[in-house]
């Protein structure tokens, strides 16, 4: 779903939560539009790391963490970090390597965002989530998962438009 920021204001809560995700989800996306592997590896503000291509593998984590593993229960493992990951490395979705390209990440985010969304399709915004994501943290309602994940697209949106400007000049909205 792609939100009409015009017309979308009679929307009920559950299409306005999820016309908000789909958007920021295609941003993220648009951001890598027309870039090499090596520009999407590029890092632009010193001394970060942070890159695009670590934005976009961090993103497809985070979907397979609320909408698998913590709504649906799902055991399924890191795509590229955290402790038991081959390379023990927590943060290996932001650290890309050499041979990682921008078309595998683009497609594994957007694998994570078809099964997400099949996912979310069979909860209620009120329905719990299977477990929570932290011991101590509680369990969450799908409509805190929207929100989070709004949230958590709308920061890393932000990041995204600064570095790719730093790339090559181009501006996000």
């Amino acid at each position: 779903m792609t939100i009409d920021f015009e017309s979308s204001r009679a929307f009920d809560e559950r299409d306005t939560l999820l016309g908000f995700l789909a958007h920021y989800r295609e941003e993220l996306i648009d951001k890598s539009n027309g870039l090499t592997d090596e520009q999407a590896r590029l890092t632009s503000v010193p001394p970060s790391d942070l890159n695009l291509m670590g934005l976009i593998r961090h993103m497809a984590e985070v979907e397979r963490h609320w909408f698998r593993r913590i709504l649906v229960n799902e055991a399924v493992p890191s795509i590229w970090s955290d402790e038991a990951h081959p390379t023990g490395d927590i943060d290996g979705d932001f650290h890309v390597t050499a041979t990682d390209t921008l078309s595998e990440s683009l497609a594994q985010l957007r694998t994570e965002i078809t099964i997400a969304d099949a996912n979310i399709a069979n909860f209620g915004l009120d329905a719990m989530a299977i477990r929570e994501s932290r011991p101590g943290t509680g369990i969450p309602n799908l409509r805190w998962i929207l929100v989070h994940m709004i949230e958590e697209y709308a920061r890393h949106c932000g990041h995204a438009d600064l570095i790719r400007e730093c790339i090559d000049g181009v501006k996000g909205d």
